[in-house]
């Protein structure tokens, strides 16, 4: 037997707080929903009460919350109340429960702004489109549409979904890049150790000899001094040059052209365009699945879209599709998708299961990312170990060239 902390709320609205002994946490959510209550969040209660004193009692902790209400909070606070409105709790008891709740007080703030505007008689949907920088306009819609339809609750929980696919995925985007930024940033630091302390310290023993040095050696003598005396320029011109082109992306125009030529560059193009394309899939069939029309559904989606090459390739989709073209048609002919995507979605047409389709297209896609990941490092690791060893090689060269050029001459 092993016991779990858990948090529920009654019919009634009040909440509880409380430890059950089960064989397994899927026997303890069954015990614990036999008593009537409504589950928020179940752990072993080793984790939770160690969690809940280091929480209360850490210092460090303390410093260390979220000043403002972080994306991870969002998703938790999706799948919370979508439990809880499926298990038939109101909407102001609900954000009442998740206010007390709440582990930050911005969060607890927007818990509480929420509240009051379903109050005031507002809908759920119109409360969270006035909170814009935490509910886009797909997550808006979506509600909307579940509100429409009187099925608030499973929507919300496709929401919730929804949005941990898509944390899973730039979780593992950001994950595989951690390797090739640490190997980049530890070659440049040995690179500037070498420049800025070891090479000196080999000029001032050369000088002493008064000897020809070899060109190579030269050249890196000449390369350490300017970075030492001269090396501002260069930094200079790094940040004039981020400068302008961050500029430059910021106009309509240059973004475009860069973003598509992330889609066409050589090996991570394909990687750019399949992480654009499950998101895209995920958000247009999570939207249809949720009874929003395929017109509007395209609209919103292409406000979501990160990359403005595909985003701007959707007008030209609306308006064939209005034009009644159908929509994997048009698709294919912006050139901008993978054949594999654009098929599955005609079919998806022909058999009248779109939705569940482009979520499909979005699970190959998300296996697809994980694997060009691994395809992109495999290649990426090698190059960057190879420059490494090229760039400390040489001036590892050099230097030995000139001693043992002076140990020929019987130095």
């Amino acid at each position: 037997m092993a016991l779990f902390a858990f948090q529920a709320v009654r019919s009634s609205g009040e909440a509880v707080a409380a430890q059950i002994d089960a064989m397994s946490q899927a026997e303890a959510i069954e015990r614990v929903r036999e008593q009537g209550l409504i589950l928020v969040s179940i752990a072993p209660a080793t984790a939770a009460s160690m969690a809940a004193q280091a929480k209360k009692q850490s210092f460090i902790a303390s410093l260390l919350r979220p000043r403002k209400v972080t994306r991870e909070q969002i998703i938790a606070f999706t799948r919370d109340l979508a439990n809880l409105i499926s298990a038939g709790l109101p909407l102001d008891r609900a954000f009442e429960l998740l206010t007390s709740l709440a582990e930050s007080p911005p969060l607890a703030a927007l818990m509480q702004d929420l509240r009051d505007r379903v109050r005031g008689g507002r809908a759920l949907s119109q409360a969270l489109a006035e909170h814009p920088k935490h509910f886009d306009r797909l997550f808006v819609n979506m509600v909307r549409a579940g509100e429409a339809s009187g099925t608030l609750g499973p929507v919300l929980q496709r929401i919730s979904e929804f949005q941990e696919r898509s944390a899973e995925l730039r979780s593992s985007v950001k994950s595989a890049l951690i390797y090739p930024v640490v190997l980049v940033a530890v070659a440049v630091v040995a690179v500037l150790v070498m420049m800025f302390f070891v090479v000196p310290k080999f000029e001032t023993t050369f000088k002493q000899f008064g000897k020809a040095l070899p060109p190579a050696t030269e050249n890196l003598i000449a390369a350490s001094h300017f970075l030492r005396t001269d090396g501002w320029i260069i930094l200079l011109g790094i940040a004039a040059f981020v400068v302008l082109l961050r500029g430059r992306l910021r106009t309509p125009e240059g973004q475009l052209k860069w973003h598509l030529r992330k889609l066409t560059m050589p090996v991570v193009g394909e990687l750019f365009q399949k992480i654009e394309v499950a998101r895209l899939t995920r958000t247009l069939g999570t939207l249809l699945g949720n009874g929003v029309s395929l017109l509007p559904a395209l609209t919103i989606v292409k406000d979501t879209v990160d990359n403005r090459a595909l985003a701007n390739s959707l007008d030209g989709v609306l308006a064939r599709l209005k034009e009644g073209h159908g929509f994997a048609r048009p698709l294919m002919e912006t050139g901008l998708y993978p054949k594999l995507a654009v098929h599955m979605v005609a079919v998806g047409e022909e058999t009248g299961k779109l939705d569940t389709m482009l979520l499909k297209v979005a699970d190959v896609y998300d296996v697809e990312v994980n694997t060009s990941l691994k395809r992109a490092l495999g290649l990426m690791e090698p190059i960057l170990i190879l420059t490494l060893a090229v760039v400390v090689g040489g001036i590892i060269f050099a230097l030995m060239s000139a001693l043992l050029g002076l140990t020929d001459m019987g130095v």
